[in-house]
């Protein structure tokens, strides 16, 4: 078995579960509890069979059992099977976890063990970190930044059996965020009326999801940039307020927007050529920025990163007695564009 480490790869992992190449300890963790759950759900269905899991597969819970009880069924061994499999679930509430360092210095090779400990990563200057990082896999899950969604999606579809336009890909991310089993299940309901291997566009979006084309976070950030100022205020009234466009999520998109804006201009004033791979965004929104730079110089850029903070406090609820969603994101307009 080869030795492992953080950055271990969820398609390494896959490949070697695949090729059924077992190691006795996976440690699942991370940020992200997507491939967490993917990695889980794959070990707990496809290394015994139906009939062997019936005595050979158990499912802990972090917040039920402790380190004893974890080591107690980890040594128990195999009945009519080659493995037994343990998962452990909400790893990440464990409180005595120094207790199992005995038995991950020298882990039962019959015995598969896996923690999924999500939300964040273990201790890493813990003995039990490094004694799993030694014998076992090591696995972290990290959160996918807003920007790459597009290109994540791109790629889910792709993976699926579907195609979907770059503004298609960019108008779910904006709606969903980052969050993977959010983007997935959505997918997962554009999959169900759609035939396999068409192209998903915006149209399908707006009608299967439930997203406007016209007035979403997407095109405001648009208007935004062109400096279209009727525009703006018009999809800033619309999306004020609405369940699927909460006021600090707009500010988080519009933040990242006017910060690369940023990038950009300082980019542009070094001389830089290949703009999309140094921003790390896709190529064709390249245009959009270029016209948006000179709009917005940077000593403008600042000042409306200001103003995104300030008002996004001000959406918290400070600095602020009474304005509701629709005033504060009419303000902010209004500081932006002029």
């Amino acid at each position: 078995m080869a030795k492992t480490t953080s950055s271990t790869t969820v398609e390494s992992v896959y490949r070697e579960l695949q090729a059924r190449h077992f190691a006795p300890v996976y440690m699942l963790c991370g940020e992200e509890p997507y491939y967490i759950d993917q990695l889980a759900l794959f070990i707990e269905n496809n290394v015994l069979t139906a009939d062997e899991r019936e005595f050979n597969q158990t499912v802990l819970y972090g917040s039920d059992v402790s380190a004893d009880d974890i080591m107690a069924t980890a040594k128990r061994y195999p009945m009519m099977s080659e493995f037994q499999v343990v998962l452990v679930k909400e790893a990440q509430l464990l409180k005595d976890t120094d207790k199992l360092i005995p038995y991950l210095t020298n882990p039962q090779k019959s015995t598969i063990l896996v923690f999924c400990y999500k939300g964040k990563e273990p201790d890493k200057r813990k003995k039990f970190y490094e004694l799993i990082n030694k014998a076992g896999v090591y696995y972290a899950s990290d959160r996918i930044k807003q920007e790459k969604m597009p290109e994540w999606i791109t790629k889910y579809f792709s993976k699926r059996g579907y195609r979907i336009t770059p503004n298609a890909a960019i108008l779910l991310s904006e709606h969903v965020g980052n969050e993977l089993e959010k983007v997935t299940n959505e997918a997962d309901k554009l999959f169900l009326n759609t035939a396999p291997g068409s192209e998903i566009n915006e149209k399908d979006i707006e009608h299967q999801v439930g997203i406007s084309r016209e007035f979403n976070v997407f095109e405001f950030q648009k208007a935004l940039g062109q400096r279209n100022v009727f525009k703006a205020n018009q999809i800033a009234l619309n999306i004020a307020g609405q369940k699927s466009t909460p006021l600090p999520m707009v500010m988080g998109a519009l933040y990242s927007y006017f910060s690369k804006l940023l990038h950009f201009q300082w980019l542009k004033s070094k001389g830089e050529t290949n703009m999309a791979s140094a921003m790390g965004v896709p190529p064709f929104f390249i245009r959009d920025y270029e016209m948006a730079a000179r709009n917005y110089p940077p000593a403008k850029l600042l000042r409306i990163l200001g103003h995104l903070r300030n008002y996004d406090l001000k959406s918290k609820g400070l600095n602020n007695e009474s304005a509701d969603e629709t005033e504060l994101l009419k303000e902010l307009t209004f500081k932006i564009v002029h």
